[in-house]
């Protein structure tokens, strides 16, 4: 699915986040975002999904490397602390007040990203499959 066809069940302009599907993190992420989100700006797929697959491909990204949250966003792919920066950028509340981190410098955001990326399963556990979301928030995830 593209941002189209996400676009006609959600909310234009849509942002796909792609995600750990396993990661209890990154599930815990995605449903705190839900609920920040009543506008539906945001689309979502695990990195594991088909669709999350494809994304990841056709963006240039090795999805068997791929060790970060992804967001798609104006036909680009954004990786890593810039992602999740570019996320709560449009989160309501104070949340937009964390974008002024995009000014630190990228290598020494993404070490301290990298870093809880690389204990993500040891800090917060992982599933044995991914996470399936509820009836009322299906229309948000790409099949």
């Amino acid at each position: 699915m593209n941002h189209t066809e996400l676009a006609s069940k959600t909310a234009e302009p849509a942002s796909i986040i792609l995600f750990d599907g396993v990661c209890n993190l990154c599930n815990g992420t995605v449903q705190f975002i839900i609920k920040r989100d009543p506008s539906m700006h945001f689309g979502f797929a695990s990195l594991q999904s088909e669709a999350g697959r494809a994304l990841v491909v056709h963006h240039g990204l090795d999805p068997d490397e791929l060790d970060s949250v992804v967001l798609i966003e104006d036909g680009r792919a954004y990786t890593r602390s810039t992602a999740a920066l570019r996320i709560v950028r449009r989160l309501p509340g104070a949340w937009p007040l964390l974008y002024v981190l995009v000014l630190v410098p990228r290598p020494l955001r993404n070490m301290i990203y990298n870093l809880i990326a690389k204990n993500r399963y040891n800090w917060f556990g992982r599933q044995l499959s991914c996470m399936l979301p509820t009836a009322e928030n299906r229309r948000r995830f790409l099949a």
